[in-house]
């Protein structure tokens, strides 16, 4: 227990260690929440990789899905590494790196309104992110509970105030340069623990081949008749695993704490070293938690996953470790937590001061005014978020804890597709935004609300995300054709960015006639 209680204070003074030097970084508004435009490829890879993959993806969906397809679930990993990783570097990347700089704007709702010159959309994008964002914080805090009932003899409460509290420091501190520095420390160690713990699973079932083998003797009448299949290549439901690898991959485009990491890159050359920094990064920590996950029905015998739930697969896996290890994971995964914690409550406040508060409720508000409003509402969001996930722990609401599919199939569902097309498409109306908008936050309401009125197959919020993400793709184009062209000069002014002539070192052109 000293041991591990060790670990843990030597971790919270390091991030909290990180916020005040940092604290020069953040003099004003765009420093603090995008760093000023200069992360370098590491920083900005390790913050897109630790806020992208959060405790809710090692303990909740590694065991669930696990459970579920079986090894098959490493498909899942490799969906956001290649995917959500690489293909969103090489997408989006480049071109919301110029294009927000251009249009001077330092969130997604900010982009929407600056791009398609529309204040009502700035405002209904903004809205979405803030009905949505916050129960997506408070789930952050759901795959710590059992963690720290296993690891220490606690309250779970005083967990949750003390990753909120020492968030808190860091993120209102240094902004957005000490959450990416300490992005990078969690990272690392995200990367070290998640190899060891896998290398002593797979050692206690007597190596993997030996538990490979074990696993293709497993059966469940329940998920499959055919022998071995927890061991094959596509698991139980081949389907029902594609929409899985679709939304938890392709719905990080959509994602504003996730495509903002972009909007702080610092060079042409930092997007090429951080696409392969990120998508390394995913492969290791996303593939090797829907790795461990996998095996989890080995240890069938030491749970009872209809009493206790998919969220008790991965603690009882971990249970026997030694006490260096448990202290290595629970470390793991408040770093996964507190990252994408940190950019969450950045991204929300952020929003809300720039988008909403500023010039439509408090005018002529100037820097300072600015920066005291977005570091009070970091504090507001992390309180409430705190508050939400004792509130679900202390009265074991499985609904609040349902809210992360949701609030992730909404937001990429509704600003997925208006964003990509923004970004390449000149004839994307203002209409097809507000279209995709309601869309997507509507069809992710109803399913929370009353799913009896889907098919089976969308029943799922993990399905109906990723139907509502795909129908975007559908929806904006239709409307687009169906609605008035916006104006010549608003889409000349948009894409004149691409256009610009630069000069570039010979390394990073081939230049020529």
């Amino acid at each position: 227990m000293i041991l591990k209680g060790m670990m843990l204070a030597l971790f919270f003074s390091v991030m909290v260690g990180v916020g005040i030097y940092c604290r020069r970084h953040a003099r004003d508004v765009k420093s603090f929440v995008l760093g000023g435009r200069s992360v370098g490829p590491w920083l900005t890879a390790f913050a897109y990789g630790t806020s992208y993959f959060s405790a809710v993806i090692f303990v909740g969906y590694a065991g669930q899905f696990g459970w579920k397809y079986g090894i098959a679930s490493t498909w899942i990993g490799i969906g956001n590494a290649l995917i959500g990783s690489m293909l969103a570097w090489i997408v989006l990347g480049r071109r919301t790196r110029i294009m927000s700089q251009y249009l001077d704007s330092a969130t997604m709702p900010e982009f929407f309104g600056q791009r398609f010159q529309s204040r009502t959309l700035k405002i209904g994008a903004s809205l979405i992110i803030f009905v949505f964002l916050i129960p997506y914080t408070a789930s952050l805090y759901n795959g710590l509970s059992r963690l720290f009932g296993m690891a220490f003899s606690i309250d779970y409460t005083v967990c949750i105030v003390l990753m909120a509290v020492f968030t808190g420091i860091y993120v209102i501190a240094g902004g957005y340069m000490a959450t990416a520095i300490n992005d990078f420390i969690q990272g690392i160690i995200m990367l070290i623990g998640i190899v060891a713990v896998i290398a002593a699973v797979l050692c206690s079932q007597g190596g993997f081949m030996e538990a490979l083998h074990r696993l293709s003797m497993v059966t469940d009448p329940a998920a499959s008749n055919s022998p071995g299949v927890f061991a094959s290549f596509f698991g139980t439901d081949p389907l029902s695993l594609l929409g899985v690898v679709i939304l938890t991959s392709l719905g990080t485009w959509g994602l504003p704490q996730m495509v903002q990491k972009f909007y702080a890159i610092r060079s042409e050359t930092a997007i090429q070293t951080g696409m392969i920094i990120s998508t390394l990064f995913a492969l290791i920590v996303a593939g090797g938690c829907y790795f461990l996950g996998g095996f989890g029905r080995l240890f069938s015998s030491s749970i009872d996953v209809a009493a206790s739930g998919y969220d008790a697969i991965i603690p009882a896996m971990l249970s026997d470790l030694p006490d260096l290890l448990i202290g290595l994971v629970v470390i793991l995964v408040l770093s996964a937590s507190m990252s994408t914690l940190s950019s969450l409550v950045i991204a929300s406040s952020s929003t809300l001061t720039i988008d909403v508060i500023k010039d439509h409720i408090v005018q002529n508000m100037d820097e300072k005014k600015q920066l005291r409003m977005i570091r009070f509402l970091i504090v507001v969001f992390i309180a409430i978020s705190a508050l939400i996930a004792i509130i679900q722990y202390k009265e074991n609401l499985a609904f609040i804890a349902q809210l992360m599919g949701i609030s992730w199939g909404a937001l990429a569902g509704s600003f997925l597709a208006p964003f990509l097309y923004a970004l390449y498409w000149r004839k994307t109306t203002k209409a097809a935004c507000w279209a995709c908008f309601i869309f997507g936050s509507g069809v992710m309401i109803a399913n929370i609300l009353c799913p009896q009125i889907f098919p089976t197959l969308l029943q799922s919020p993990i399905n109906a995300g990723a139907f509502v993400m795909l129908a975007g793709f559908i929806i904006v184009p239709i409307v687009s054709m169906l609605t008035p062209k916006p104006a010549p000069g608003l889409v000349q002014h948009a894409f004149a960015c691409y256009e610009k002539k630069v000069e570039a070192a010979q390394k990073l052109t081939l230049g020529g006639k």
